[in-house]
């Protein structure tokens, strides 16, 4: 057990672990802290463990190798003062419960703790950590920045929740009351992740694009949740598309007032590092490798359509997550957070 004693890291290199290496997000938190001025990365494991990292990411030959371990919480909390949690729902909790114990701070990046404990084992299993859902912290850093800075857990959100939600967001407090919320969505394959499945065969995907969980898609509880509405009223349908990564959230919203859209977006974000207005609707390509969200907005009459683009493996997991994991260790939030898109 550590000391309860505040540690100052100002001037001292932070070490960090990463528990699930084998996907497509464990490869882009190892991606960013092996550049990050701050991190160093002490222990990187996966379920089995056994192999050099460059036998699961050869894209890392020649520029970064290690030992992949079998994930063990005792060892992380010998090596480390925070761990990113790269590791299914159900399978996170486990790990979240035993770091907390032993003072390691975390960013989970499973589903584990972004809902209330009756919303998310209604959607998810039953939770076996409750207590730590109590106190987590939801990771939007433009919904609770200064929540963040001072949490122990944070529970990176959804890929699909940060678009819509940074979309949205600006324009609740218009909505007229009752009124359902549309989002209409679209992610490249890498949304779902390494395992194999019919819908992601290359010929079930190539050169087609379809609706998958319609109305029904966990996501859309997450999305009702951090904008306190009803689930009922938020029609959340997703897309898949032919492509490796990007993400495309479009939100029609039923408003009243006399306000001008764009001046209100452009009000919102003024000061937000990582969130662009842009005058024309947005694109994927423009984000892509960044941590940036662009966001567009266009009124006729009491319907708002918003529009917001993010690279869904960073912006919706891994940079989002190197940008709390900044914040909950007192640094600049863009400190090695990428910021600039892979064009053309």
């Amino acid at each position: 057990m550590r000391s309860n004693t505040k540690i100052s890291y100002l001037n001292v290199m932070i070490k960090v672990a990463v528990i699930g290496a084998s996907g497509y997000t464990g490869l882009e938190l190892i991606k960013m802290i092996i550049r990050h001025p701050r991190f160093e990365l002490a222990y990187v494991a996966t379920s089995e463990g056994g192999v050099k990292l460059t036998e699961l990411h050869p894209s890392l030959l020649g520029v970064y190798e290690c030992d992949v371990k079998k994930a063990a919480a005792v060892e992380v909390a010998k090596e480390c003062t925070l761990a990113f949690l790269a590791l299914p729902h159900k399978t996170a909790m486990g790990f979240v419960k035993a770091l907390i114990s032993m003072d390691v701070k975390v960013v989970d990046l499973s589903a584990d703790y972004r809902l209330g404990l009756k919303r998310y084992e209604e959607h998810y299993v039953k939770h076996i950590d409750p207590e730590n859902l109590k106190h987590a912290i939801y990771g939007l850093p433009e919904l609770n920045r200064n929540l963040i800075k001072h949490a122990k857990l944070v529970a990176n959100p959804g890929c699909y929740p940060t678009a819509t939600i940074l979309a949205a967001l600006p324009f609740i407090k218009y909505q007229i009351k009752g009124s359902p919320l549309i989002v209409d969505a679209k992610s490249g394959v890498s949304g779902a992740g390494k395992k194999l499945s019919e819908s992601t065969h290359y010929v079930s995907i190539n050169d087609n694009a379809f609706a998958y969980s319609p109305m029904q898609h966990r996501h859309g509880p997450e999305i009702a949740e951090k904008l306190n509405l009803d689930e009922e009223s938020v029609n959340f349908v997703p897309h898949l598309l032919p492509m490796t990564r990007g993400m495309l959230s479009s939100v029609y919203m039923q408003v009243e007032g006399d306000f001008d859209a764009v001046e209100v977006l452009k009000a919102y974000y003024a000061d937000e590092p990582f969130v662009r207005v842009r005058q024309n609707p947005v694109d994927m390509k423009s984000v892509a490798g960044t941590n940036f969200c662009d966001v567009f907005v266009k009124r006729n009459g009491s319907t708002l359509f918003i529009n917001a683009a993010i690279d869904n493996l960073l912006r919706g997991a891994s940079s989002q997550a190197i940008v709390n994991a900044n914040l909950m260790m007192g640094l600049a939030e863009n400190t090695g957070v990428p910021d600039i898109a892979y064009v053309p």
